[in-house]
Formats: structure tokens, sequence, C-alpha cells
């Protein structure tokens, strides 16, 4: 056996349809599988797309689990245990007086989620169900000036009677949430100690001041009690996954995607749960970073339009976009996050008419029941019944022939759902849920790029994802991009970005530092060495927890921000900052680039340094690289030219079948360049191209799409 197969990477990626898998070799080779998703117990579907690899390797799961170098998991499970509400009874502990603060959020909860065509419907409005009642909400004397001064000394015997009652209630974990916590974490620490005192050392709590040390009463609440709600949850999960692996074989390292773009201990992510909100959509913006950095691609929109969702990202000079708060499950998370935008748009959306108009998304079908053709019990239309009546889906090859689809019933179903109650025929109406799913992306993407003064142009769109590669044609040529990439890896790239995260540990704390109005160099109103400070200090945690999973200290890369915004704003960009000492030369650039990114975002002109400059958060990002493949060169998996087949397929532009030619994806070689209409098939996903466009692989086996101009 070839020595490069004996050294394998592995990435999974759990999502809402399909779980898929990843294993590459130290030669840069790759297998790429996936199996249906189980909600109810997720492992089942990771060990079943597993043992779907092994059996294409020819050997078994533990014997290929024995050559595992690193094992890197994206994952639903903290996502599905907040959609559902069934996490963990969670009790809050905060200073007297502010106990609704979590039930009042802020007025942006009253719309968080909802998409945009349906925020004028107010009937629809509504502020989320508490993940925290008030009867396991309690409040405690104490507190805290801005300063950190203590104002009003902690009342212990107060916090022993609210533990007490709170687990008399029903709390299984707890969150301490003080005001001003991060400046004076001494309060929330002594109440750990105490309800320790009363639960036991397994009482799963979460602190503010370690969890979110930053501005934002609400916020900082939210994702205190979020992790404190999810964590046991994950904990167990990850604890189960782990274990069978390592019964099963596994020698290397496991480790968790989270959400900011690096792999972390399962440890680590049982306690920070709320860093894995985001962390299966990430793994793509992720996967997609690696493989654009090999390729020389500084700007990439990223696409993943799966069964239930379309997820984009960007990558603007190498670099993720990062959200420093994210809305997930209409809360708000106060963390760090590769800022992702998702709306309703995938394989099993589902397509309706509702008051004489054709309607697509944001419901899903789902993994169960799934699309009419899935042959599940699904009886509503969605865009995957849409895909295979147009003749782009072959029925009889749908993952690699393991699933036969049903064309007859999903044929019928738009029929009688779409089309006669839209006096079309059926294959219009099928014509028209595509055309709209498409639309909707499109629009999602002009609102991310060119709402935000940046040139599609200027990008290469990245398709992948279940669904992905079967719609770029569509939204790439509505956007306007000039070339669409389709990894070798779509079929999983989501999975790839867990195989080649490096691990990653951030840490953040909030200090509010002014400049004064009016001063045209602002620079000089900044104590550098103060700010320099602050960030070795975040910066020796971060080595810390680096070193605690084994990096060297030549293998850590430490990346710094702060939050920066003009005074009396209410909202903050994230602008990174060099390396080197933070010094006065430092500071200078940081509020020139502030003011640059400014007008960049808001307009030429906007900026207005007259009204003074404030810094309110300050960040430290430590990676610590950890070896990965690249790409092995592409070879054809057929010795011999295979002749292209061709079948008819509905092109929606022109209302009428044309002949498509249909090839393999294993036997393009690299040079060869197909006109469109075309699908290139894999057992994994389909790839379709419209006429008028291009397809032709390059040297390491990914699809590039060229639009005519």
């Amino acid at each position: 056996m070839d020595p490069a197969s004996e050294q394998l990477y592995v990435g999974v990626d759990t999502g809402g349809t399909f779980t898929d898998l990843v294993v590459m070799d130290a030669a840069g080779r790759i297998h790429t599988n996936k199996a249906p998703t189980t909600p109810h117990a997720l492992e089942e579907g990771v060990f079943t797309a597993l043992e779907l690899v092994a059996a294409d390797r020819g050997e078994t799961v533990e014997e290929m689990l024995g050559k595992v170098e690193s094992f890197g998991h994206g994952t639903t499970q903290a996502t599905n245990a907040l959609i559902e509400r069934n996490g963990t009874a969670t009790g809050l502990i905060t200073t007297q007086g502010f106990g609704d603060t979590l039930i009042i959020q802020r007025l942006m909860g009253f719309t968080a989620g909802m998409p945009t065509e349906t925020l004028s419907q107010f009937k629809s409005r509504s502020y989320p169900l508490p993940i925290t009642p008030r009867q396991l909400i309690a409040e405690v004397p104490e507190r805290v000036d801005q300063a950190g001064n203590v104002l009003v000394p902690l009342d212990e015997p107060a916090v022993r009677a609210a533990v007490e009652q709170l687990g008399h209630n029903g709390a299984k974990s707890f969150a301490v949430c003080f005001l001003w916590s991060f400046r004076h974490p001494e309060h929330e620490r002594r109440v750990r100690e105490i309800i320790r005192d009363i639960a036991g050392d397994g009482a799963y709590i979460s602190l503010s001041s370690e969890v979110s040390p930053v501005l934002g009463e609400y916020e900082r609440t939210a994702t205190t009690v979020l992790n404190s709600y999810l964590g046991p949850t994950v904990a167990k999960y990850l604890e189960r996954l782990e274990s069978s692996l390592q019964a099963r074989g596994l020698r290397g390292r496991f480790s968790v995607l989270n959400s900011i773009g690096g792999v972390m201990s399962a440890r680590d992510a049982a306690s920070r749960a709320v860093l894995l909100l985001a962390s299966g959509p990430t793994g793509g913006v992720i996967g997609s970073r690696y493989l654009a950095s090999e390729l020389g691609h500084a700007n990439v929109i990223t696409t993943d339009m799966g069964g239930t969702s379309f997820d984009v990202g960007l990558i603007v000079d190498g670099r993720p976009v990062i959200s420093g708060v994210t809305e997930v499950g209409k809360y708000h998370v106060s963390a760090p996050m590769v800022d992702i935008t998702a709306i309703g748009a995938g394989g099993g959306s589902i397509a309706q008419v509702a008051g004489g108009k054709l309607l697509v998304g944001p419901e899903s079908a789902g993994a169960f029941p799934g699309p009419v053709a899935y042959r599940r019990g699904g009886t509503r239309v969605t865009v995957t019944d849409a895909d295979l009546v147009l003749g782009i889906i072959d029925p009889t090859t749908f993952l690699g022939g393991r699933m036969s689809l049903d064309p007859e019933a999903a044929e019928a179903a738009i029929r009688e759902q779409i089309a006669e109650p839209l006096g079309l025929s059926t294959f219009e109406a099928a014509a028209g849920i595509r055309r709209i799913v498409d639309a909707k992306m499109a629009d999602t993407l002009r609102e991310l790029t060119v709402g935000r003064g940046m040139d599609p142009r200027d990008f290469v769109l990245y398709a992948y994802g279940g669904a992905g590669p079967m719609h770029c044609a569509g939204f790439g040529a509505e956007l306007g991009v000039r070339q669409i990439l389709v990894p070798a890896t779509s079929m999983a790239h989501s999975a790839y970005g867990a195989l080649a995260s490096d691990i990653h540990h951030s840490a953040e704390i909030s200090q509010l530092v002014r400049t004064t109005p009016g001063n045209a160099e602002p620079w000089l109103d900044l104590d550098s060495a103060h700010i320099a400070a602050v960030f070795a200090e975040l910066e020796r945690g971060c080595r810390s927890k680096l070193s605690e999973n084994g990096v060297p200290d030549d293998q850590m890369v430490i990346q710094r921000s702060a939050d920066v915004r003009y005074r009396s704003q209410t909202h903050e960009l994230i602008i990174p900052i060099g390396d080197g000492p933070f010094d006065d030369a430092a500071t200078q650039t940081l509020i020139g680039d502030f003011e640059e990114t400014y007008e960049q975002t808001y307009g030429r002109g906007a900026a207005f340094r007259e009204a003074g400059i404030e810094l309110t958060t300050f960040r430290v990002e430590a990676v610590g690289h950890t070896p990965s493949p690249a790409f092995a060169v592409h070879a054809p998996e057929y010795h011999a030219e295979v002749e292209r087949a061709t079948r008819p397929v509905y092109d929606v532009v022109s209302g009428g079948w044309l002949k498509a030619t249909i090839v393999p994806w294993p036997a393009l070689r690299t040079g060869d360049r197909i006109p469109g209409p075309a699908v290139v098939e894999h057992p994994t996903t389909t790839v379709y191209v419209d006429a008028n466009q291009w397809v032709s692989i390059d040297a390491v086996g990914n699809l590039l799409i060229t639009l005519a101009m």
C-alpha cells in the first residue's frame, strides 16, 4: 500500500439534511461521501458516513480510523438544541434590578431572524420564547460601576438563597451575569464557588466575565445564558462521539470546529458551547479560505446551498469577514464569529401557491420527510422536486445510486399543487420554482456585496453544498460574477473546512477609550502603552490555551483587532491591527484604517473625525498551525475518454427543452472545456451549466464555470 495512504485527515460536517465526510491522505488524495443526518442521535449519521468512505477505500472503519492523524468535526448540535428548545434548564443570577434584561431584550429582538419579505407583517413579529423563564431568574444585591469600583458588596446569604431557590424551581445549570462584571469579575467568581458548594463540583456554570467580557448588557446576558443552556447537551454529544471513535480505533486528535474559523478540543468546546452555534456553515468559509490561498483568489463569495438553507460568507483580501454580534434563534450572541448570512433557500425549500402567487421557502421539508421524490412520505413540492422534473437531476444516480428518486410523484405534485392553480404547464411551474429560488439567492448576494459598496465582478463565487453546484449557474449569472468555482470537495466542503482548520482560541475585553471631539490628530489622545498592556494580557491567555493543546510557541500566530466607532454611535467596526509593537505609530495607523473602512462601508465622505473616536473592545485571536495536506494533482479516473451522453433539460430562461451534455466529473481531464448546457455528475452532487456558459477543470480537480460577458 502507498505509504501516503497510511496517514489520514478527516473532516465531518453534520448538516440539517446530510452528514458530509471528507478523508484526505498525506498525498492530498480525497474521498468524500455523505449520509442522511440522524437528528435523534447525530453520531449515527457520522458513523454511517465513515462506513461508506471506508468501503470506498476497501477497508473497515476500524482500519481507517487507526490511520487518522486528526479528526475535525463541524456540528449542528448546539444550533439544533437552541432551535428545538431542548437545552438544559438554566438558572440566571444577576444584579438586583436587572432580572428582566433577557426578557425585554432590545427592540431588534422583535424582528430578529425574520425574512426580509415578511418584515412588514406586524402580526408575525414577536419576541422569542424565553430560554430562561422568569422563575429561573434570581436577582441579588451587588453593584459595580463602569470603572470597576464596588458600590454595593455582594450579599452572599442572598446568593445562597437564590441558588437553592433556582434548584428547587428546576435549574440544572447556572449562568451568572452582573453589571460591569468584566471590570470587576470577583463577584461572579465568588458566586461560582457558592453554587459549587450547594450544587456540587459537577454543576455547569457560565460567568459573563469569562464567556463574554464585553459591553452590551443584553447581548452579554444572552451569550452567557445560552452557553449554560447549550453546554451540557453539547458536552454529552461530544463525549459520546469521541469515546465511540476511540473505541473503534481513532488514534489521532479529535477536535471541534468553532464559529470563528478554527478548531478546539472537545473539552474546550463543551465549556464554550455558544461558540459552536455557527460551527457547520463556518466550515465552508474556512475551507474556501484555504483553497483560495492556494489558488490565489483574494476576494471570494462563499455560497453553501444545502437541503434547508443558503449560507453566504465573504472573504476580502484573504480574510473572512468577522462579526462581533451574531443573531441565532432570535437571540444576539456577543462573540466573534465568521459573518454568515443565511436564508431559507435549499433543496428542501417548499414551494406553494398563496394568494395567487408562487412562493418558495423559507419553510423546508428537511431530511424527513424530505422532497416528494425521496419516497419518505413527503407530500409538499420542493426545489429538489423541480430540479428533478426539469431533467437536471438523474433519478437513477442520485447519491451514487443509493437513493432512487420518484420523478412521476414529483411531477404529479407540481402539477396539482403549483401548475393547475396558476394555469401553467408542469414544466413552466417547475421552471418558476427554480427561477424564484435563484433570484432570492442572487438578491441576498447583492445585499452583501453591492449593498456594502463592493463590486461582485471583483470576486470569485465558490459554490458548494448538496444543491449549490446545481443552482450556481443561475444565481451567479444574475449576480454578475465573472467566474464560479465548484471545489473538488464541494459535495462536503464544510467538512473539508473542519479538516483543514488550525487550532484557534480568541479572547476579548471591553474598555472604553475615547479621543476628544474636534481633535484633528485624535491618536494623540490615546494611551498606546495602556492599550498595548491590554493586548498583552489577552495574548497571554490565548497562548496558554494553545500550549494546553500542544502547540509550540513557534507555531502560534497572533492577530489583534479593535472595535472602533465615532462617539455617540451604537455600532462599531472591527479593525485589524498589524504585527509589531502597539506604539504611537500603531495608534495612528489604527485610526486611519478605521476611517478608510468606515468610508468603504458607509460611503465616501461619511467619516467625521471631528465627532471624536471611541475604541470599545479589544480582541486577540491565536492560531496554532496544524499540518494538513495540499490537494493532489487531478488525475481522471478513466484511462480512455468517456463518450459523452446527452439528455433533454428544460431551460428556465428560454422556456424550452435543450439537449444537455452529460459528463461524469471523474472523467474530466485538465484542459477539457465543455459548453453549456451541460450537467457534470458526481456520486454525491450534480453541477449544472447554463447555455452560453463553459465548464472546465483545473489542475487539482476544481470545476470552473465561466460566464459569457
